[in-house]
């Protein structure tokens, strides 16, 4: 179950008239989701809701959303306004946009085990649920602690989200009954999951598919098989864009690679940094490899960003789970 929503964050919210909704950088499913339709949510209360992200919207099915979403606000924006964030719970997770939101009063809406709010803001109000598979259960949880009905809208927003973080429900197991009962109210209230499906997994180029050619073509399996690590050019990424990136597809495919536990893809996203993604089958913590390196995420799935080029990061990540497998 959902843990419930704090009394203060309900104050937070019926206190105030405008409000930023923010969310991580390079926005997945789960954050774009959640904001939308926790400022859909809002609207109905009669309140002013801006969603704001400093992008970019690279992930599948999220680019119908994209221009929805503001950069960042003007100081005559700001008067009066409140901050939610969701889908993370430090204001340095929305990049750019975080000069913009410093000095706000801020509230937080997370679901990520490592979550902690702002130290600049430490009397936030903070929901988090680090049991939840979705932030956008929480959006759901507080949406009807407001006293509303789920609109049609926000039901496949959130459930758009739900399934982003699930791999449409394949990371659930048999602790996840309230997970399958929240996305059944979704589709009672007019969500479509085949619509939301080829919104994930459809419409890929295919120079995504040769862009996966590369990258499977020089996979390196280590520790017996455990871990299978794999990597992205500067160069490849200049090629294909960020267009012909499909990691989901990717890591489904590499999953089903008999004894591995473990799947690092490291991506040279420019000359001096690259950004890294891990992906474990349950038996290995992650986000605790990712913490290493100042990322973070879920146990089975976690990521961050780091300077450097691809020869300088693998012999350290490598090193890491050399210590983690033996």
């Amino acid at each position: 179950m959902t843990l419930p929503v704090p009394g203060e964050l309900v104050h937070f919210i019926n206190s105030g008239g405008k409000f930023f909704v923010a969310g991580h950088k390079e926005p997945d499913g789960d954050c774009a989701g959640s904001q939308l339709a926790l400022c859909s949510a809002l609207r109905r209360l009669g309140k002013e809701a801006i969603p704001c992200s400093a992008g970019p919207f690279k992930r599948s099915g999220l680019a119908p959303y994209a221009a929805r979403f503001i950069a960042a606000p003007g100081e005559k924006e700001k008067t009066g306004a409140k901050v939610i964030i969701v889908d993370c719970s430090a204001m340095e997770r929305t990049g750019a946009l975080a000069p913009f939101l410093e000095g706000l009063p801020l509230a937080v809406i997370d679901h990520h085990a490592a979550g902690t709010y702002s130290p600049s803001a430490p009397e936030a109000p903070v929901y988090l649920d680090p049991d939840s598979p979705s932030c956008t259960l929480l959006i759901l949880a507080l949406i009807e602690t407001l006293g509303l009905e789920l609109a049609k809208e926000e039901a496949g927003l959130l459930l758009f989200g739900l399934c982003t973080d699930t791999g449409f429900f394949r990371h659930l197991d048999e602790k996840s009954a309230a997970a399958f009962e929240a996305a059944a109210k979704l589709v009672r209230t007019a969500a479509n999951p085949k619509e939301i499906f080829s919104a994930i997994y459809g419409g890929q180029s295919l120079n995504s598919r040769i862009f996966m050619g590369h990258i499977l073509s020089r996979l390196e399996s280590l520790f017996d098989g455990r871990l299978v690590i794999g990597y992205e050019t500067f160069e490849e990424i200049q090629r294909f864009g960020l267009d012909g990136r499909d990691s989901d597809s990717l890591y489904q495919l590499l999953q089903s690679i008999d004894g591995v536990e473990v799947i690092v893809l490291i991506r040279q996203e420019l000359a001096d940094n690259c950004t890294v993604g891990f992906r474990s089958l349950d038996k290995i913590d992650v986000a605790a490899a990712a913490a290493v390196f100042g990322g973070g995420g879920h146990r089975n799935a976690a990521g961050l960003s780091i300077k450097g080029t691809i020869s300088d990061i693998k012999p350290k990540i490598i090193e890491v789970f050399s210590e983690i497998f033996h």
